[in-house]
């Protein structure tokens, strides 16, 4: 891989198609035309999406980025229903390197609003599969409550996700993870997890 084309290294994959691509994905794709009844592919994307959780609330943070594929996004709006990222406040709109960037300072204990670690509970419900126009990616729904305690304080943190997951060599992974949060336009208390 050429240097400037490393996502770790470089965000040269988010540009002006890449956030035309990406709101044209995540908009209007939750209709019931689009829905798949196949049980075999839900119980799969729910698998990885319970996997993901399972690995969040271990901390293996490295085990869940290895589950993205190299130019990923991981997005919470701060607006409901998401939006365009371009014009409207994100509350987190992360590239891979911005991930492995943030998974590195927690590493370090120097990342204060994670000093102490939070510990958490995920709870992943209501998974939905829904095709594309292209051959095997599907833009997956699920709604999540996140439990966090830490440093005394319990909080709870609801919403969805949209899930784009695409299948390479016979492996599941995720593309792009937005992540709705119910009161993403409130007074969050600046949450420092990952949902």
């Amino acid at each position: 891989m050429q240097p400037d084309r490393d996502p770790s290294r470089t965000s040269w994959y988010i540009d002006d198609a890449y956030y035309r691509t990406l709101v044209e994905d995540f908009s209007d794709w939750q209709r019931d035309v689009c829905a798949l009844a196949d049980p075999a592919l839900r119980d799969r994307c729910r698998a990885l999406l319970e996997r993901e959780a399972r690995l969040l609330d271990q901390g293996r943070f490295e085990d869940w980025l290895a589950m993205y594929a190299p130019e990923c996004l991981y997005w919470v709006p701060g607006t409901p229903g998401g939006g365009d990222p371009r014009r409207e406040v994100t509350l987190a709109f992360d590239d891979r390197r911005q991930l492995e960037s943030r998974i590195y300072r927690v590493r370090t204990g120097f990342a204060w609003s994670q000093v102490p670690a939070s510990r958490t509970v995920r709870l992943v419900a209501n998974v939905e599969v829904f095709r594309t126009g292209a051959p095997a990616v599907w833009m997956v729904r699920s709604n999540f409550l996140v439990s966090e305690f830490r440093a005394g304080q319990r909080q709870a943190l609801a919403g969805w996700c949209g899930h784009r997951i695409a299948e390479r060599a016979g492996r599941l992974e995720i593309l792009v993870k937005q992540a709705n949060l119910i009161d993403c336009d409130q007074c969050l208390q600046n949450p420092s997890i990952i949902l």
